[in-house]
């Protein structure tokens, strides 16, 4: 039986699909692995253990299938900025730092001091954080010189992954835009990045499209996987461009909405759309600039966006089992539209679009004694809404407004939350019925790799989605309302968050 294999390299898990050329979904294996943290603001993962989930969700996928397996071709994805150091022999020189790492502070305001805010933003269509691969250099230039001196490769970990299987070194545009060291106009290394960071470029791999043939299956990693050897291996993408290619999001007129732990808005867009106030991000997608096709994408992120319902289950409730959601959600369609005045500020852990404030924190506002379960949990809904829309604002400020919304990640299973953002953003919602957009974006770049399809065409024949959900006309008004008082809300207390630290 003919399939792609599809490979996202996620922050927490690695799950690897097995789909028909039709798009069905055939085989599914899904490992996780740790966050090592052994300091605070320490993040790190073992690329060796990376490969060895890689190995059993392989084993996993191709276990669901009955009958033969004959693999076609396999496509790769992986979680984007992180850095992985290889010596002369490929061989890991540290544990991988990944994008939530935080020990970068001080490099990220000498990049954006040496280059320039405004110049770093125009070369590489985005602001630098911590957790970003040229932080991450820059401190091991500094700090660990020994093991800068070593370093023969600097990776991403899907192109660490990649190597794995191919024994060939290489990335795509998606994925190394993200390390804040290309030039995303022209999809290049930035000469003058590299040059004022000092970082020689033969380090880098070369960067290719996302569809291109990277190599082939080796014997030696064939065998672990239980695969054929010799299988066409394609470049791939960084995770969020393979997810927005796997939900058939391809024009500018639909806008991505995942919530997930954190939350992403994402829409694609035709030309490189800059943001010079620093509060979003322009990617490169994984599809190349065409006409017609969405060579980048703009990205807005809240960082609290699941998780604060989980923060009002686990903290506030103190409830459990596998129906708490559903329970909560059923209090919540108990309170009307507004919570009866209650507001809620997401910012339990900081915030970025549109204030890029890490000292930012949560807030019910309006709490009477005739609020209750109800209330609460409807504000929390509202409130993680509302943030979306405000960080959809800076996202707003260029290029054509959507038509729709395809919502995405746990919480869209929550017809009442489809509704409210339906209502919020006063557009047709439609739920993504595969969890797995990421993997199967990157089954979808494997098959146009070897030249079954187009990817952009092919995907939106790929998505599934639940009935839309239309919006009210009146309640966006009145959400409207609403919306002022919680960006009123966060001015008036934005010295209070700071007088919290």
């Amino acid at each position: 039986m003919s399939h792609l294999l599809g490979i996202d390299l996620g922050t927490s898990s690695v799950k690897a699909v097995l789909v028909k050329v039709d798009g069905h979904i055939d085989g599914l294996g899904s490992v996780e692995y740790a966050i090592h943290q052994p300091q605070p603001g320490i993040a790190e993962q073992d690329p060796q253990e990376w490969w060895r989930a890689v190995v059993s969700a392989i084993h996993q996928a191709v276990s669901a299938v009955k009958g033969k397996v004959q693999v076609q071709a396999i496509g790769l994805d992986g979680q984007m900025h992180s850095t992985v150091l290889l010596d002369d022999g490929a061989q890991p020189l540290t544990p991988a730092v990944i994008w939530p790492d935080q020990r970068t502070g001080h490099q990220v305001k000498e990049i954006t001091e040496i280059v320039g805010a405004q110049r770093l933003i125009e070369i590489t269509g985005s602001p630098i954080a911590t957790g970003f691969q040229a932080a991450t250099v820059r401190w091991f230039q500094q700090e660990r010189p020994v093991i800068w001196g070593a370093t023969r490769w600097v990776m991403l970990p899907k192109d660490y992954l990649r190597w794995r299987l191919t024994g060939q070194f290489a990335s795509d545009p998606s994925d190394a835009c993200s390390t804040l060291l290309l030039d995303a106009r022209t999809r290049t290394w930035s000469t003058e990045l590299l040059s004022v960071l000092e970082i020689d470029p033969e380090k880098l791999p070369p960067v290719q499209r996302s569809v291109a043939v990277a190599g082939e299956l080796l014997p030696g990693a064939a065998g672990e996987l239980g695969l054929s050897p010799g299988i066409p291996v394609i470049t791939g993408a960084g995770d969020t461009a393979s997810s927005v290619l796997g939900a058939g999001v391809t024009q500018p007129d639909t806008l991505l909405l995942n919530i997930s732990t954190g939350g992403q808005l994402v829409q694609p867009v035709f030309d490189l759309q800059l943001d010079r106030a620093g509060r979003i991000h322009t990617f490169c997608s994984a599809l190349e600039p065409g006409p017609g096709q969405a060579g980048w994408y703009k990205l807005g992120g809240i960082l609290a966006a699941g998780l604060a319902l989980r923060w009002l289950r686990d903290n506030v409730f103190a409830i459990q089992g596998e129906q708490s959601y559903e329970r909560m959600t059923a209090w919540a369609e108990g309170a009307p539209l507004g919570s009866n005045g209650l507001l809620f500020l997401p910012h339990l852990v900081g915030e970025r679009t549109p204030y890029m404030n890490p000292n930012a924190r949560g807030l019910f506002l309006g709490l009477t004694l005739r609020h209750g379960q109800p209330e609460l949990v409807r504000a929390v809904m509202e409130g993680v809404g509302l943030a979306f829309y405000q960080a959809y604002g800076a996202l707003a400020e260029s290029g054509a407004p959507p038509r729709q919304i395809v919502l995405a990640g746990g919480g869209a299973r929550s017809p009442l939350w489809r509704q409210i953002m339906a209502d919020i953003f006063n557009l047709r919602v439609q739920r993504l019925q595969v969890v797995e957009q990421s993997a199967l974006g990157a089954a979808l770049l494997a098959g146009a790799g070897i030249g079954c399809f187009d990817a952009a065409a092919q995907a939106l024949e790929w998505a599934a989605y639940d009935a839309p959900v239309e919006p009210n006309e009146e309640n966006h008004h009145r959400y409207l309302e609403i919306a002022a008082r919680f960006q009123d809300a966060y001015t008036v207390h934005k010295e209070d968050f700071q007088d919290q630290l």
